[in-house]
Formats: C-alpha cells, structure tokens, sequence
C-alpha cells in the first residue's frame, strides 16, 4: 500500500518553513565576478571576515583570484538557501567553509550554528558545484537529510516494479 502524499497545506507549511520540503534542500546563488573583485581592491578586510585562512590561501594562490572567491561566496550563500535559514539565527559566514578533496571536488565543511541547524534538519550531506565565466560564478548546493536517504531506499526502480508484475503474471497463467 502506498503512503500518502503530504498534502497542499503540508507542503505549503514546509515551504513558508523554508524546508521547501521535508528531504531535500536546493540553494543555488550567482555572484559577479567584477562586483567581487571591487570589494576585495576597495575593502581588503573583507576577505578576512569573511574566508578561513584556507580558503584565502586557494584563492590567493590562482591566477583569477576574484573568481575563486566569488565562487566561494556564491557557495556560502547556496549552502544558507539550501539549509533554508540564510545568514540570519547566528549563522555566520565564517560557518560554512568551502574545501577542496583530493581529487579536486569542492565540498562544504560546516561549523558553530550553520553545523547546528544542518544536524537539527537531519542533513547527512551537502553537496556542492561550482562553475564559472569570466563574469560570473554560480553554486549550487543540496542539503541532503536522512529522510531522503530513506526515501531513496524505499523506492522501487520502474524496471524492477513492471519485471515483479509480469513475473506475478507470468506464475498466474502458469497455474492455469
């Protein structure tokens, strides 16, 4: 027997919630690789309130500095939209920082409120991508919660469902 689905008002109640759902979060954000590179001549401070140490020596060390930090700060703000809260109830920037594996992939480590309110959402993972032109970079990020690990499992592949039922089919006619 299958679940109901949530209805209207449900889904309407997450929304307003800023869930935008009970499993998955989406945020996605663009920055402008020009505005950037403004306030990082007009403000050098900036970069210091507002990157790890880490994040300040990746983007330091290219050859297009303003788009790797663009593209982190572009990260913060998916990974804020995707946790639904946004840089508001204590989340700082400093919270969310953008790493890279050793493959290269980027990925989002949390702390202080950011990290709290990923746990208190059930988020078992994040993950990021991020892309570029030579005026603007954009982010993407996923919040991805235990609930929708577990729906994911209990989902059954479309293949598999109509194979079940031709098998039942198939064992009907032979027992005719």
């Amino acid at each position: 027997m299958e679940e109901p689905q949530a209805t209207r008002e449900e889904a309407l109640a997450h929304a307003a919630a800023g869930l935008g759902g009970p499993n998955v979060g989406l945020g996605v954000d663009i920055v402008e690789v020009g505005r950037m590179k403004a306030i990082l001549k007009r403000t050098p401070s900036f970069a210091e309130r507002v990157f790890s140490p880490d994040e300040r020596a990746y983007c330091d060390a290219s050859s297009i500095p303003a788009t790797h930090y663009a593209l982190r700060f572009a990260a913060k703000e998916a990974v804020v939209k995707a946790l639904g809260c946004g840089f508001s109830d204590g989340v700082g920037v400093r919270d969310i920082e953008v790493r890279r594996a050793d493959n290269g992939r980027p990925f989002v480590a949390l702390s202080g409120r950011a990290r709290e309110i990923a746990d208190e959402q059930g988020v078992r993972e994040i993950p990021v991508s991020l892309s570029f032109t030579h005026t603007d970079a954009v982010a993407c990020a996923l919040a991805i919660t235990s609930g929708s690990v577990r729906a994911a499992e209990k989902r059954v592949d479309p293949r598999e469902r109509l194979a079940q039922r031709f098998r039942e089919t198939r064992g009907i006619l032979d027992e005719l």
